[in-house]
């Protein structure tokens, strides 16, 4: 028992340690664009380099895992994680930060491949859903707090001058890197037995998957998802800082935050209305109290604005989750090489901010971030036309509400 807190305890930590470096990116945005003095599109690289790696790596991250075991796929991701930390912190720039942030990227979402069936392993299965419900809110907290360290770190004296003040992040994560990896070794991380549904699957159940159109669409849904996530999340601090005059290491970078926070706050009332009501119904919902959002962080006020953009994460909060569990629902057979095609649509979060920074330097930021608009007009559609095999199991609101009352 003693055993298994521990390992759930060091997953947890994972989680913290992977939304607090992957977060990090956003705040940092204004500050490396100026120290690089760089063009909005050659900034947009940063995140495409990092997120462009969950795109390769997904797949043959579920087979090293089924290959190797747990313990070995962990290594290899912290050693991947250091040696892009050492790069950036060494040599900080423009084209070692790419390169850095992509082998980082490449150590990321193997943790993230891993970390799903060993929780389910170490947990156990009857306590797999609280756990998982337990870490994306250990996520979202990180996600709340790295904007908030990276405030601390450029608000002491003469940092906001300074150039590339922002390094000592990256030899901070040398060192929790080399902690992680003496903690993998030392610890007794059980051997992951997968299920069906978490197996990669051979050549030929990829082939059968890739023929079908709502496979397409699904990834598609994932691709835009993701792509819609990190373009606010990433583009959020320079818009507020471009348009509206905040202080990228002071309100901006507290958005950022807070888009992070609400986001988290999003899943908990997700869990309760995907309780009540079909999971295609709460998809559209949140995704057009989402566009409304956009439209005021982007065409309202400042003070509009530095509102409206953490909100739009609240509302995002849900559709990650429900579009992966309709593709999945969709489907009879080929779950797990299916969630190894739905993993690689992250590389969205590649695609789009690139994207958006290539246009914001010919027609501005502004309108440059309406392409969110499109990719949430996708999200919407899935709530039309999907067709799942299996619905998400609803109870009516009154009995939820009796469940939940004492018994005299």
């Amino acid at each position: 028992m003693k055993q298994r807190s521990l390992i759930v305890a060091y997953i947890l930590l994972i989680w913290f340690v992977i939304s607090f470096v992957t977060n990090l990116i956003g705040p940092l945005m204004p500050i490396i664009i100026k120290d690089f003095e760089l063009s909005l599109g050659m900034a947009g690289f940063l995140p495409f380099s990092f997120f462009l790696a969950y795109g390769l790596i997904s797949i043959p991250g579920g087979m090293l895992v089924e290959a190797r075991g747990a313990r070995s796929t962990l290594l290899l991701a912290f050693v991947l994680n250091l040696l892009g930390s050492l790069a950036i912190a060494i040599k900080p720039d423009y084209g070692f930060v790419i390169a850095g942030l992509f082998v980082i990227g490449l150590g990321m979402a193997l943790l993230q491949v891993v970390i799903n069936p060993l929780m389910r392993t170490a947990g156990g299965e009857s306590h797999f859903a609280f756990y998982s419900v337990m870490g994306q809110l250990i996520f979202g907290l990180a996600s709340f707090i790295s904007p908030e360290v990276f405030k601390l770190l450029m608000e002491r004296p003469g940092a906001a001058e300074a150039r590339l003040v922002w390094v000592a992040f990256y030899w901070a994560f040398l060192a929790i890197f080399i902690g992680l990896i003496l903690l993998n070794q030392a610890l007794p991380i059980p051997r992951v037995e997968l299920k069906d549904d978490e197996r990669a699957g051979g050549l030929a159940a990829y082939r059968d998957l890739l023929k079908r159109r709502d496979v397409w669409l699904f990834f598609i849904g994932i691709v835009a998802y993701v792509g819609t996530e990190q373009t606010l999340a990433n583009w959020m601090s320079q818009f507020l800082s471009s348009y509206h005059g905040y202080a990228a290491t002071g309100e901006a970078a507290d958005a950022v935050g807070r888009f992070w926070g609400l986001m988290s706050l999003g899943c908990l009332l997700g869990l309760l209305l995907l309780k009540l009501f079909d999971a295609q119904r709460v998809l559209a919902g949140f995704t057009l109290a989402a566009m409304g959002c956009v439209a005021l962080a982007l065409f309202g006020s400042a003070a509009q604005s530095l509102i409206a953009f953490p909100l739009a994460g609240f509302c995002l909060s849900v559709m990650f989750s429900v579009i992966f569990s309709l593709g999945l629902n969709s489907l009879d057979q080929h779950h797990g090489a299916l969630s190894g095609i739905l993993c690689s649509g992250i590389l969205g979060g590649a695609v789009l901010p690139l994207l958006v920074g290539t246009l914001g330097d010919h027609i501005g930021l502004r309108l440059a971030m309406t392409l969110v608009f499109l990719t949430l007009a996708f999200i919407l559609s899935i709530s039309v036309w999907a067709r799942p095999l299996v619905r998400n199991e609803t109870v009516p609101w009154r009995q939820l509400l009796a469940a939940r009352q004492p018994k005299p």
